[in-house]
This record gives C-alpha cells, structure tokens and sequence, in this order.
C-alpha cells in the first residue's frame, strides 16, 4: 500500500482586499490580543467567500476555506477550476511560498515548483548559473546537478543560449528551461501550474509525457493544474474541483473532469458594456460581444445551424492606424478550436478614432455539439503589437441536430461535424 506523500487538513487562506499583508497595525494589534488571552482571530469570522463576480460588504476574502485531501506517493493529481477558484494560491501554500491562515500541510521529501514563468530564476545569471543555484536550492550536490545538466539542456532545447543571461530568454525559452530543472533534478513532489500553456505545442507534450514517466516509473508524486481538460485526462489519475476556494468535488480524474464540465457551462450569449464601464484601456474597449443563430436569432444552436460573432470596439486612437481583430474559439476541454483574424486578409485595413463593428460567420454543419467559448480578443496594431487583450469569455452550446448521425451508429466523435469529404474506394485495383 502506498504511503501519503501529502496531506492537507483543514486549510484556509484568508487575504485582505487592497492591503499587502495581513491589514493594518490596529488589526494586527487586536489578533495578537485575542492569541494571548487564547481566543478565536477576529477577523475568521467576517471574512467572505472568494467570488470575483458578485460585490462583498467585506474587506476580507478566503481565498481558501477547509481543504481537505490527500495524495499518495506516485499520484498524479490534477487539480481543476475556474480562473478565481484558488488553485493557484493552493499551489503557493503546498510550495510553501506563502503561509496559511489555518489548518496545516504534510509533505514528505523534496518539493519542485513551477508556479509562474521563470520561477527560481535570478534574471542576471545565465542559463547554466541558474540550473546549478536551482538544484542548490533543492539541496542537491553540485556533482549531482552536474550529473544531469547535460540532459536538461537537450529537454529544454536551449543549448545555444545556456550561457546567455536569463532576462534575454523569450517567456517560451524560460518555461522550458525552468520545466526540465524543475522535471530532472529529482524532486520527491513535482507542482505544475498553467505556465505549460506558455510552450507551443511540441514542448507540451514533451513535458506531459515526461511528467507521466516520473509518476509511473520514478514513482514521483505530481500536482498539475491546467484549464485543458485532455491534458488533464491524459495525465492525471485523480482529481480535485475547486469553486469560489472550496473543494467542491474529489475522485479519479474523469469523475472531476465530468463534474467540472456539467457544472461550468453557463450559457452567455451576449455582453454589452456602456463606453465607461467597458473593459479596455486607453487604445481600445469592448463594447459589446454577441453569438447570434443565423437561421433563428431567438433560436437553439444546432449542429446544422450557422453562426455569427459579432463584435463591437471603440477604437481611441486618434491617427490613422493599421489595425486588426483576433479572437479565440475553444471546445469545453479548453482545446484551441479555431483562431480567426481579420488580419488574415493580405489587404491591410487603416482606421481612424471611433466604433468598429466587427462580423464573422460560421456555416452551418461545420462544429459537433458541445460547449464552446470565445476567449482571448486581441486589438493589434501593425499585425504586430498587441495593443489591448480581453478576457472575458462568451459560452454557446451546440446541440445535435434531429437527425441524428448515421442512424444507429450514435453520434459523431470529436469537434467537427464535418464527415462527407470526398471517398474514393477502390477494390483489386478497380475504381468501384
């Protein structure tokens, strides 16, 4: 029977609104009052829950609330939710980057994080200076760092630039880099936030594939968060769900992945925002973005159904500039489906200071059902320079269509709908 490599009991994370720290001198005054005389922090019981979409009469937020789990030696754990939902300070506290306000965390053997690109990385030093000062920080000899260097070179794919300073490395160079010191130099528990998504696609799957081998063969014990729920199927043996910073469901991987799927596809179809409120800066804000049903404005979106994305932007820039549009459309997996830009045109298009209403369709019979969202716009100037990105995302369900698929043959796998290309079979070498 395996051992627990991590247990966590009864922790919880509280932060101040707008305060670094724990709040003001008067506040900390009254904890320690109430500690010395042996009495319950005040202010546990005034803080409120961490959702980022509704107003709070308080200054004090959980950013965690009792989570309780535990994980076993050689585990792949992922761990699942919104943006907001706490995994990311869940992964500080195991890190021991920060401290928690209540419950503790047992981990046994060496850790290894990836929090954030270039984490661990002191900007000055060179490639090389920072894989020995890593493995030193981790507390291993410098023959053994020595011992593994030259396969964390070849992984990270950096050997050109292993004795450039750091702060010349693209954020994708530093990722890679920071991964294989993180993946090689032995760590008893391997901690993986959202910064593969930095990498293009080959190093993904690189380091998906070399997390799988520390699991299964090393018997390491992995924590991957990620908002690709294939990668997290791929990869994972359990799972964890957290909304608004509670433990809201545990289990193998596909029950959390299912659970965090039927419970986060809220239907948005439209947003609008005044010039004021709009989100934006001061190149740009986004007025208003909308998916509309061709066929049926009022109506379902179907399988066989066409599509449009309408969006509306209040261009501030005064001279006449060389701009574009790019938004991007993902499955419910949180798979890149498709990205659309009218800079895909070779015909350059120049704009003055006002309103650009924008239009996309979509055919019918080209998206399989599913949830779909339309997130990252980007305002780009000179096809170049991005000059404002949104992310606030719109949800659409696509449902299949009455006529089903191929009779009993049930419906059709995978994000395009699309299956009558051409076919040409041929039987004894005869054409039939």
């Amino acid at each position: 029977m395996r051992m627990a490599v991590i247990k966590v009991e009864d922790l919880s994370k509280q932060y101040r609104l707008g305060e670094l720290g724990t709040g003001t001198l008067s506040h900390d005054i009254n904890r320690w009052w109430h500690k010395i005389r042996g009495k319950e922090d005040p202010y546990l019981r005034i803080g409120e829950t961490n959702d980022r979409s509704t107003k709070g009469n308080s200054d004090y937020v959980w950013a965690l609330r009792d989570i309780n789990f535990e994980v076993k030696q050689g585990e792949v754990l992922g761990i699942i939710g919104k943006n907001g939902a706490g995994k990311s300070t869940l992964l500080k506290l195991l890190s021991r980057v920060t401290a928690p306000t209540t419950g503790s965390i047992k981990a046994k053997g060496r850790i290894a994080s990836l929090l954030e690109v270039g984490t661990g990385f002191h900007e000055e030093l060179t490639g090389r200076e920072n894989i020995f000062l890593n493995g030193a920080i981790l507390g291993m000899t410098k023959a053994e760092i020595r011992s593994k260097f030259d396969e964390i070179v070849a992984f990270s794919g950096t050997e050109r630039y292993i004795d450039t300073p750091v702060k010349r490395y693209s954020s994708g160079m530093r990722v890679r880099l920071a991964f294989a010191v993180a993946a090689h130099l032995d760590p008893e528990i391997l901690i993986v936030d959202e910064v593969l998504a930095v990498g293009d696609a080959e190093f993904q799957k690189k380091a998906i594939g070399k997390m799988q081998d520390v699991s299964r063969g090393g018997g390491k014990t992995v924590l991957f968060v990620s908002h690709n729920m294939e990668a997290v199927q791929n990869l994972c043996t359990k799972g964890i769900v957290l909304q608004n910073g509670r433990l809201v469901q545990s289990g193998t991987v596909s029950e959390s992945v299912q659970y965090y799927l039927s419970n986060s596809s809220k239907m948005v179809l439209s947003k609008t925002f005044d010039a004021e409120s709009a989100p934006g800066n001061h190149y740009a804000k986004l007025l208003s973005v909308k998916v509309v049903n061709e066929i049926n404005p009022s109506g379902l979106f179907t399988t066989n159904t066409g599509f449009s994305l309408n969006f509306s932007i209040l261009n501030l820039i005064d001279e006449r500039q060389q701009l574009d549009f790019t938004y991007h459309l993902f499955d419910e997996r949180g798979i890149l489906v498709y990205v659309g830009s009218t800079g895909a045109s070779h015909e350059p298009r120049f704009y003055k200071k006002g309103t650009l209403n924008i239009k996309t369709s979509f055919p019918p019979n080209i998206l399989n059902e599913g949830v779909y969202t339309i997130g990252r716009l980007l305002f780009v100037q000179n096809r170049g320079h991005i000059l404002t990105e949104w992310n606030d995302t719109l949800s659409f369900e696509v449902l299949p269509d009455s006529g089903g698929y191929l009779g009993s043959q049930g419906g059709k796998e995978g994000v395009l709908k699309i299956y009558n290309l051409p076919w040409e079979v041929t039987y004894n070498n005869q054409k039939v």
